[in-house]
């Protein structure tokens, strides 16, 4: 085996790992940290994987097409072992400028010698080097269809999500949404103002070689300029001086405009970015419950909460739309209630590029009625002109601006005070998300 051969294996084959896994039903970021917590990798040979295994996902329709263009047997019967490593060595070849088109080639025919697909690695040889030649000819995959199916085929999404974007904006608005879903995602920071400044903060990790930028509209927010890595291992990580928080989730905790002393309830708030992003505006003088149906979750929330030394917040594992049963002297207790809905989460495509392929028109129906509990079963605990934030990642109307219309319908005493939607392809970045702010009028 050569030199070039062996060098980033291990980083390809943690990738093949993490897309069998996904087709299996593991969700990328869990699939893809614990590969790496079985075997770590570092510095590029981390990036190389991360890299490989979430543009692989996102790609995976433009990748089929290759494999419908160059195999005899059609992608969805290739054997799924065979497809993800081709869907590995194709992504090389077609998004990964700087990997020289023999290490793509020769990394997947070894893996599939050594890791079961021996009798394969002629076929997978084979399979790359005629994309090769399709590409250095000027040919590429292509499909026959509507506008929804080729927006679809472009931009690697599923055949109903591009008809649903047609219909949400125009052509060009359209395509500018598909096109964000591909995009790698900033890697924000929430600076915790309890224990440290953005300036402080951006002052250490420029120091380790991690450069950072002000985030408009986020005042304790940082964006990283450059790659990242394990980011435990950062300045400041360990001191709680700051935690990983998308620039979109750094936007919903301040339209509760809560106040020192107040009653707050986050209602589903595993793993408590927004609970903890709450005591640190309010400098830990406010009682805050976070409330999930999880207690394995609710682990996370009591972990970050103690690592950014915020003690003002309590947990609870509870059936956020039963509380009051529960817990029948929380009627009108809350003079803050945030509902961060469990959702489609069609505004981070970008960030989990697999919920693609997870997502399909059945669950997010599935998802109505709960949004609906929700927000019915909580309003008796909030306080006579009490605020309530409604918070959703996702761009769906059905499950955003079309549920709070239903929702006032059903509580006159309830006003708007304002909505808003961004759109992944916001000029300010971040994911995709919607909020609703609702006052109780008596």
């Amino acid at each position: 085996m050569s030199q070039s051969t062996t060098t980033g294996l291990p980083s390809r084959r943690l990738a093949w790992e993490v897309l069998q896994a996904v087709a299996a039903g593991a969700y990328a970021d869990v699939a893809l940290e614990r590969a790496l917590r079985d075997r770590p990798l570092q510095g590029p040979d981390r990036g190389l994987a991360t890299e490989l295994a979430y543009g692989a996902i996102r790609q995976r329709r433009r990748l089929d097409g290759w494999l419908d263009r160059v195999g005899r047997v059609p992608a969805q019967k290739q054997p799924p072992k065979l497809r993800w490593l081709l869907h590995v060595g194709l992504y090389q070849l077609f998004w990964m400028e700087r990997v020289p088109d023999s290490a793509a080639v020769n990394t997947c025919v070894e893996l599939a010698k050594t890791h079961g697909l021996a009798r394969l690695a002629p076929v997978v040889n084979g399979m790359l080097r005629a994309a090769l030649r399709a590409r250095d000819q000027g040919e590429s995959p292509s499909c026959s269809g509507d506008a929804a199916v080729q927006l679809a085929f472009e931009h690697s999404l599923p055949d109903w999500l591009a008809e649903l974007l047609l219909q949400w904006r125009d052509q060009e608005g359209a395509t500018a949404v598909a096109a964000a879903c591909n995009q790698v995602p900033p890697l924000d920071l929430r600076v915790n103002r309890l224990r440290a400044t953005p300036a402080g903060v951006a002052e250490a990790l420029a120091e380790a070689g991690h450069a950072t930028a002000p985030i408009p509209g986020c005042p304790d927010g940082l964006t990283l300029l450059g790659s990242s890595g394990d980011l435990r291992r950062w300045p400041g990580y360990d001191d709680g001086h700051w935690c990983v928080q998308d620039r979109a989730a750094q936007w919903v905790s301040p339209l509760l405009a809560a106040q020192p002393g107040e009653r707050i309830l986050d209602a589903c708030a595993a793993p408590g970015g927004k609970a903890t992003h709450l005591a640190e505006l309010l400098g830990g003088d406010a009682e805050i419950w976070a409330v999930d149906r999880s207690p394995g979750r609710l682990k996370r929330v009591a972990a970050n909460a103690s690592r950014l030394g915020v003690d003002c917040l309590q947990a609870l594992a509870a059936d956020a739309t039963d509380l009051l049963r529960e817990r029948p002297h929380w009627s009108g207790y809350f003079q803050r209630i945030l509902i961060d809905a469990p959702c489609s989460g069609l505004g981070t495509l970008a960030r989990h590029p697999d919920a693609r392929w997870r997502v399909s028109p059945a669950s997010i129906e599935e998802l109505l009625p709960l949004q609906q509990a929700l927000l019915d079963g909580l309003l008796p605990l909030l306080a006579p002109h009490g605020r309530l934030v409604y918070a959703t990642c996702t761009i769906h109307p059905a499950e955003n601006g079309d549920q709070i219309a239903a929702f006032l319908e059903r509580h006159p005493q309830m006003t708007l005070v304002q909505e808003q939607q961004r759109w992944p392809d916001d000029p300010q970045g971040g994911d995709g998300f919607y909020a609703a702010i609702l006052q109780r009028q008596s």
